[in-house]
């Protein structure tokens, strides 16, 4: 197989020095691109498009994911400020853009079609689950689930494409890593007040929290040092931690039912990657940071 260097060919339309002086990017969804190469590497029909097509869905999806970093409050900014936001906005126009430049010249116009519908159903479920949000209709686990599925959708689309023994399991598949990658990104998680409502920690306290805790959390404007006093309360990396090895657990089995020795070994290789983001947890120091 083909060695995967997709965050290698993707860097070139990534690294430009004015975004990387004003503006941070997020990471690139390493974990799902790392299964969907492999397995569209392992389908005949599809192997010569593997890297073309893991190319053009990282693109558009760390383009989904600069914009999420856009901060959207209506406080006065600085010009440092200012101009990372900008750069925010136009960097994750631009890096939308280019699969239409890099599928067009490849001639796979429906690849176009398909992925530009699935970067509409994402922005559908972001408004559904951000107004849920916003409503305080959402649970602890609806957050998890809504956040990972948003995760998965770009990469759902490929089913379609697959054979049947394929399209039967990449769903899961997807789904698996998915919810791992997100509860990892929960995992690491800091106490910034500005993103902490949009957290998987706010929403379990919501939950679990005193009568004047849940008070204090929904008037807003709660201070970094309540937010560490509640971590450790409630013990939420544990919880999180926890909550990583046993979905590790599930795919790790769904990885034992693959048919491939290669694809089995790749999502060994992915599930290991991710455990190691809580790796020598320590309760006392980490659900403090």
């Amino acid at each position: 197989m083909k060695r995967y260097a997709i965050p290698d060919i993707a860097r070139k339309y990534l690294e430009y020095d004015m975004i990387q002086r004003h503006t941070e990017l997020p990471e690139m969804a390493e974990p799902r691109l790392r299964m969907l190469y492999a397995f569209l590497r392992e389908h005949d029909r599809l192997s010569r498009y593997g890297e073309l097509y893991a190319l053009v869905v990282s693109l558009v999806q760390i383009g989904l994911d600069t914009h999420d970093l856009i901060d959207t409050s209506e406080e006065k900014r600085t010009e440092p400020e200012m101009r990372s936001r900008q750069l925010k906005v136009l960097a994750g126009d631009y890096f939308s853009s280019r699969f239409y430049q890099l599928l067009a010249q490849a001639g796979q116009i429906e690849m176009i079609n398909q992925l530009s519908h699935a970067v509409c159903e994402v922005n559908r479920q972001k408004v559904s689950l951000y107004m849920k949000m916003r409503q305080r209709k959402l649970t602890a686990d609806d957050y998890m689930d809504g956040t990972a599925r948003l995760r998965s959708e770009l990469f759902l689309l490929f089913s379609d494409l697959m054979d049947a023994e394929q399209a039967f399991v990449w769903p899961d598949v997807v789904a698996g890593v998915s919810r791992l990658e997100t509860i990892a990104s929960e995992w690491r998680r800091d106490d910034d007040p500005a993103t902490f409502e949009l957290s998987w920690a706010y929403w379990h306290l919501l939950q679990e929290g005193t009568d004047e805790e849940r008070k204090r959390l929904a008037s807003g404007g709660i201070h970094p040092e309540e937010i560490k006093a509640l971590y450790h309360k409630y013990s939420i990396q544990r919880l999180l931690a926890d909550k990583l090895e046993r979905e590790a657990g599930e795919v790790r089995k769904l990885a034992d039912k693959l048919g491939s020795e290669a694809l089995k070994a790749e999502l060994h290789a992915v599930v290991d990657s991710l455990l190691r983001v809580t790796s020598g947890l320590t309760p006392a120091i980490n659900e403090m940071r």
